[in-house]
């Protein structure tokens, strides 16, 4: 049996949206323990995604303040997103930073200093679901896609998603998607490619 995006994505959200507070709470303690794990090298910059809390996304916040302690001299980088375009616009996330939400309910930076995709080291990438080959589900936009290709090649693709890997292949995953090197769940941590 093969899964088609569209079915996944629909799926994964529903069920993402019907976990209880207290269950979405201690899948995102526990992935964070996992992420605890990760060996990242000497990032210079570190991409992260804010959560739609109304999506019930991974809670990113306690990652990003386990970043900072782990990691001292990194630099948190955040997306502006256009979505008329399908572009991402990169930011360094500070102090200073002040945070807006989109239409979209995405918690992004309203300015600041841009940084490029070429600087990044590691991509810390929102999903739905994703295969046993490292292909994602993400909400259907391409943007993180179209941004990892930017990218340089040795950059470190890491997934976070609340659900084990899909007990098959995704059926339309195509040539412009960029497969994880990482993915962490609360299970477990699942290495692709480095």
């Amino acid at each position: 049996m093969t899964f088609t995006k569209k079915d996944i994505r629909k799926s994964y959200l529903a069920r993402r949206l019907a976990l209880p507070a207290e269950e979405a709470a201690r899948l995102n303690g526990e992935l964070l323990l996992n992420c605890r794990e990760l060996h990242l090298g000497s990032p210079g910059f570190i991409h992260l995604f804010l959560p739609i809390m109304a999506k019930k996304e991974v809670d990113t916040y306690p990652l990003a303040a386990w970043l900072r302690e782990q990691y001292p001299g990194v630099q948190l980088v955040l997306s502006r997103s256009y979505l008329a375009t399908g572009n991402m616009q990169h930011f360094r996330w500070d102090e200073q930073t002040r945070l807006v939400q989109n239409a979209y309910g995405i918690p992004e930076p309203d300015s600041g200093r841009i940084v490029a995709p070429k600087e990044i080291d590691v991509v810390f990438v929102p999903m739905l679901a994703f295969d046993e080959a490292g292909h994602r589900v993400g909400y259907g936009k391409g943007m993180y896609d179209e941004f990892l290709q930017q990218c340089r090649e040795d950059v470190k693709a890491i997934g976070l998603s609340l659900f084990p890997p899909l007990p098959e292949l995704i059926e339309d995953a195509y040539e412009g998607d960029v497969p994880m090197n990482i993915v962490v769940t609360p299970q477990q941590v699942y290495y692709f490619q480095d």
